[in-house]
């Protein structure tokens, strides 16, 4: 017969095993100042992105971020690894960042398959990518030749990369790009956003001295960038916290970063600019305000309810609190969101990376 006092031994006795359990997680504490946005005037709910339609269904896996060349050919990078350009409505295999194997857009397979994000096309027509596994590559999307610029490995400032993101060029071709984190592989991001450190960088690739450098360090999960029209600020996007920074490159403010935006209504990941002058940033996952705080913002202030949550969970269950909402917004030159775009139900898309037009078109990642 099983003893009155055996099942709270058998708790006290699991609860104390979980307690000495490490935590693949080093947390800090963050407090959003404020609750979500509620959803009125620009932020009204609408179906606006429901009028949309998937493209190369079953073909394109994840496309992350798009680019253009001269002569109208669409480029983008997917989860198995792969290089594409779309011509009109063909698609065409362009190459491999890593091995090409059955496994290849899994996540455990993302470190030998490779996985494009930022994508951009440079002033000579060549590919410049950020493969956040492998490194910063150049790749002629005619033949699919690979030229290693810089490798994770090799990082800058003694830093390797653990999770390229971002990528911009300039007029004068300057490369800036962005490390997620220094800790988290892609394929770890949830851990990157539920421990909220601060161990992104924002950096810089000269291809005529091939040099590098760091421009800003200690930002929260560095994601999208976007150079303004004039070239004297550029945007980063800090995933984790739900913000928008400004890095003024040139001008009186120069070498001085600010807060363009806050307190947004989700994870922003790439920022674009559109024909109107207005940035367009994907929201990857929403933050809506309801009768409970949003998951991570209940979690932000206690490190020890996180430890205790990585410890106990796969990092599949979090998928559970992703609302699956599609919505990316349009933010004027003030920091103001003047308009955004929905998919309530999730039914064309649920999570946007980047939103690019192009003659007349909005491409949605």
């Amino acid at each position: 017969m099983f003893p009155a006092w055996g099942f709270p031994l058998a708790v006290i006795a699991t609860c104390a095993g979980i307690y000495f359990l490490p935590s693949p997680i080093d947390p800090e504490p963050f407090v959003f100042e404020k609750p979500p946005p509620a959803l009125v005037g620009s932020l009204q709910v609408n179906k606006k992105l429901q009028s949309g339609q998937r493209i190369f269904m079953g073909q394109l896996k994840g496309p992350e971020s798009f680019t253009v060349d001269d002569e109208g050919n669409l480029y983008t990078g997917t989860v198995d690894g792969k290089l594409w350009m779309i011509s009109g409505d063909q698609l065409h295999f362009i190459t491999q960042m890593g091995q090409n194997m059955p496994e290849c857009g899994t996540p455990d397979y993302e470190p030998i398959c490779g996985r494009p994000h930022g994508v951009r096309v440079d002033q000579d027509g060549n590919l410049i990518v950020a493969d956040s596994y492998f490194g910063l590559y150049k790749v002629n999307p005619r033949t699919g030749e690979k030229t290693l610029l810089l490798s994770s490995e090799q990082g800058v400032d003694g830093i390797p990369f653990k999770f390229l993101n971002g990528l911009e060029i300039s007029k004068n071709n300057l490369i800036y790009f962005t490390d997620s984190s220094s800790k988290w592989e892609r394929r770890h991001h949830k851990y990157e956003v539920i421990e909220t450190n601060h161990l992104g960088r924002l950096l810089t690739y000269d291809p005529v001295t091939r040099t590098a450098r760091t421009v800003l360090s200690g930002l929260y999960m560095a994601n999208g960038i976007t150079l303004s029209p004039f070239e004297d600020y550029i945007l980063i996007a800090e995933t984790s916290i739900c913000r928008i920074i400004r890095y003024w490159v040139s001008g009186a403010n120069a070498g001085e970063k600010e807060v363009f935006v806050d307190n947004l209504p989700g994870y922003p990941d790439n920022i674009r600019l559109s024909k109107k002058g207005l940035y367009r940033v994907g929201i990857s996952t929403t933050r809506f305000p309801s009768f409970f705080s949003p998951f991570l913002d209940a979690l932000g202030p206690y490190p020890f309810l996180k430890k205790f949550i990585a410890k106990v969970t796969p990092l599949s269950f979090y998928s559970i609190f992703l609302h699956k909402h599609g919505l990316f917004l349009e933010i004027n030159d003030k920091g103001d969101i003047v308009e955004s775009f929905h998919d309530p139900d999730g039914s064309v898309t649920w999570t946007v990376s980047d939103v690019f037009e192009h003659n007349g078109k909005v491409y949605l990642g």
